[in-house]
């Protein structure tokens, strides 16, 4: 048998030569490549439409922490965005456009202090086509100075999907989301922890979706402070929000509510906020401004605040459908959208089943996923049957 000489050599991490005797077999940096290090992490800029596969979770004991995550990489500004965000460029593209699928294993440990950058998150921009999938992100501090979020812009047809962010802390004036700073594309079966501050536009999982963007299945639960145009999921809606929830803590001055600040000719529906919303005017437990749709969802938080609050919505020049608010737990008797109604209600199938919602009673524990909603008739408030 003839014997076959093979010769390996190492070109980057991400790229191998094999020479075998008679031909040379190139392997393509496209291919599916695996992330094990945060030198690996980083190197994903270098082809951003590549294939990638988390292998482990990254934290600050992993290679490369200190040079490229830490509180002291890069003199001080710690880890550089993956994908460069450029917002007024409409040929050139920088941003992700390959896939990221995590696994479900952790990303810990981010550290990002850009306050005079733009598009500042773990990744800068996911661009068309890109995907960002199954994985966490966890103790993450971010700050920057607009489109600030974990994943800081996600063009059309930029997909996110099965994402955690957990205890993270994100800063920003503008544009500012605990998982999405502006989206224009999708985020489903995502949630974020985190607390969010910012000036404008700021949300518990974005701070501005619009154009195509969706918010999908979808909840967030951390607090969330700023200005004008503050939600607990999301701070502006041009888009659609669907399937989702929020039991975050609100506080802002205008255009504050409880799931979105403000719903600008877009659509809500099959969605609920739980959390507490103040501010000063434009005040509302599901929505502070609405001049889109509003549509089976509803709202059940204290809600405080000075000229036009709502229990259910603030301002209203759009039309709400079949959609509630508790006025015992929110405190308000009025609102300017929906339809008030007691706590005992407010758990009563009847209440929902007669405004043509698709509900069912369920056993405690027991959601009907045939149902886009399930109810525990008498005893809890309808929730998601997409919810465990």
């Amino acid at each position: 048998m003839a014997r076959v000489s093979i010769l390996l050599i190492t070109v980057t991490s991400f790229i191998t030569v094999a020479l075998i005797t008679g031909m040379v077999a190139y392997v393509s940096p496209h291919q599916n490549l695996e992330i094990r290090t945060w030198y690996d992490l980083n190197a994903i800029r270098n082809d951003l439409a590549g294939n990638y596969t988390l292998m482990n979770d990254l934290d600050s004991t992993t290679l490369g922490y200190e040079d490229l995550a830490s509180p002291s990489a890069n003199e001080g500004k710690g880890w550089q965005p993956i994908g460069t965000f450029l917002p007024w460029a409409e040929t050139t593209f920088t941003g992700f456009m390959g896939t990221f699928n995590g696994q479900g294993y952790e990303i810990r440990d981010l550290f990002i202090n850009r306050p005079d950058e733009l598009g500042v998150g773990l990744f800068g921009e996911v661009g068309q086509e890109g995907v960002i999938k199954d994985v966490g992100v966890v103790n993450a501090i971010v700050t920057g100075n607009a489109f600030v979020g974990l994943f800081a812009v996600v063009d059309e047809e930029g997909r996110i999907e099965d994402i955690g962010v957990v205890n993270a802390t994100v800063t920003g004036e503008v544009f500012v989301g605990g998982l999405v700073g502006d989206n224009s594309g999708t985020v489903s079966n995502s949630y974020s922890t985190a607390s969010v501050t910012g000036n404008d536009y700021v949300g518990g999982l974005a701070g501005e979706s619009w154009g195509f963007g969706a918010v999908r299945k979808s909840y967030s639960t951390g607090s969330v402070t700023g200005n004008s145009s503050v939600g607990g999921l999301v701070g502006l809606n041009y888009g659609i929000v669907s399937d989702s929830y929020s039991t975050s803590s609100v506080t802002g001055n205008s255009s504050v509510g409880g799931l979105v600040g403000e719903n600008d000719r877009s659509t809500v529906t099959n969605s609920d906020s739980n959390g507490s919303v103040s501010g000063n005017f434009t005040i509302g437990g599901l929505a502070g401004a609405n001049d889109g749709t509003v549509s089976n969802s509803y709202s059940t938080g204290s809600v405080t605040g000075h000229l036009s609050v709502g229990g259910l919505v603030g301002a209203n020049n759009g039309t709400v459908s079949n959609s509630f608010w508790d006025i015992q737990t929110s405190g308000q008797a009025t609102s300017a959208g929906g339809t008030g109604k007691n706590t005992t209600e407010m758990e009563d199938i009847v209440t929902f089943s007669g405004a043509g919602w698709n509900i069912t009673t369920v056993a405690l524990n027991q959601p009907n996923p045939a149902y886009t909603w399930s109810i525990v008739d008498n005893l809890t408030y309808p929730f998601l049957s997409w919810q465990s």
